[in-house]
């Protein structure tokens, strides 16, 4: 694996073709390599979902690394910039288990059932928050469904919804991982300019199902 100086990653993967995507390879492989002793310190390798979340991990680490790259001030090294990302990303996960736990499939489904009362409810929270929370993910179906190509609402499906590993999704969808991550990072990045224009922030939608 070639060493990059921190110029050369964020040249690398703000680039096209075939550099882009060595760039993205080699940096999953060092994010993958690195989570499973910083995830062992909350959660033993033995457990049967470890592997499971390492990958989790690693592809979305991955996507929200390619939507910050315009923060990254150089003040370290890189790899040390995208390894704190992905350990936020995995503490940020751990906390939401016992939502994230929950069957999203009536939700895949059908556009039209209503959210699943774990993911909408806070066992203390009253009649006008379940409302708000049932009225959000009605929004963000709508957004999805306006905003989005048939191409990466199926992705979103397969990678956020069914939590299929990044390999399987590429398989489907007769793509490769990289090609993968450049549909969801677009995907994202409309969404998150929809969400703007409606006047939400993706930290307020998250917010509105973590809660609880």
């Amino acid at each position: 694996m070639p060493t990059r100086a921190n110029e050369e990653w964020l040249a690398d993967l703000q680039s096209d073709g075939l550099q882009r995507s060595a760039a993205l390879e080699d940096l999953r492989a060092i994010i993958a390599k690195g989570l499973p002793y910083a995830l062992s310190r909350w959660v033993s390798p033995s457990e049967p979902q470890f592997e499971f979340l390492v990958e989790e991990v690693t592809q979305e680490a991955l996507l929200r690394i390619l939507d910050r790259l315009h923060t990254f001030e150089g003040r370290s090294q890189f790899t040390t910039w995208a390894h704190k990302i992905a350990i936020r990303i995995a503490l940020s996960e751990l906390r939401r288990k016992r939502w994230r736990d929950s069957s999203l499939d009536e939700l895949a489904d059908n556009e039209e059932a209503p959210a699943p009362e774990s993911l909408l409810a806070d066992p203390g929270a009253g009649p006008e928050t379940f409302v708000e929370r049932a009225d959000m993910m009605t929004r963000v179906r709508r957004i999805i469904a306006e905003e989005l190509t048939d191409r990466q609402r199926e992705a979103l499906l397969l990678l956020s919804v069914q939590n299929i590993p990044m390999d399987e999704a590429a398989r489907k969808l007769k793509t490769n991982r990289n090609a993968l991550y450049k549909l969801l990072h677009d995907a994202r990045v409309r969404l998150k300019r929809r969400l703007s224009l409606e006047g939400l922030s993706a930290q307020e939608v998250l917010t509105a199902f973590e809660q609880g």
